[in-house]
């Protein structure tokens, strides 16, 4: 792994966990893609090949000064949760493609969580500090 380069290992990455990851139509897949200026939010019915609702720092009502800060991903967050409700998703899957979960990669998710996205899981902080969700028990 040492001679490739950043993009092929994300990749690499992004196949691993898209074998365990899968949207169905009950709960569909929320992926995420974060460039250098930009980051896209898509969520995804496996089942069928469908997109159900997208949003990106690319759309005119979403673009700020720049499109590559934890700020504008908050905004696509947001955005992403209203236009997945609005569809009559409540509960999606994360893909976080092949990224850490870090910096603008968390502020969407936590964002499209405070707006209602998995409402009834939990955000926890194990013993080393890792952060995971957890669902509530009832």
């Amino acid at each position: 792994m040492a001679n490739r380069d950043r993009a092929a290992v994300r990749n690499a990455v992004h196949r691993r966990i898209r074998r365990k990851v899968q949207g169905s139509t009950a709960r569909p897949r929320l992926a995420i893609y974060r460039s250098l200026n930009h980051i896209y939010a898509q969520v995804i019915d496996d089942e069928q090949g469908r997109t159900l609702a997208s949003a990106s720092t690319t759309e005119k009502d979403l673009k700020g000064a720049t499109g590559g800060n934890v700020e504008a991903a908050e905004r696509v967050g947001r955005t992403i949760a209203e236009r997945a409700q609005a569809a009559g998703i409540s509960q999606v899957v994360f893909d976080r493609g092949g990224y850490l979960y870090h910096g603008r990669v968390k502020a969407l998710t936590d964002a499209a969580r405070a707006a209602g996205l998995n409402r009834d899981e939990t955000t926890t902080t194990s013993e080393n500090g890792a952060e995971g969700t957890q669902e509530e028990e009832q």
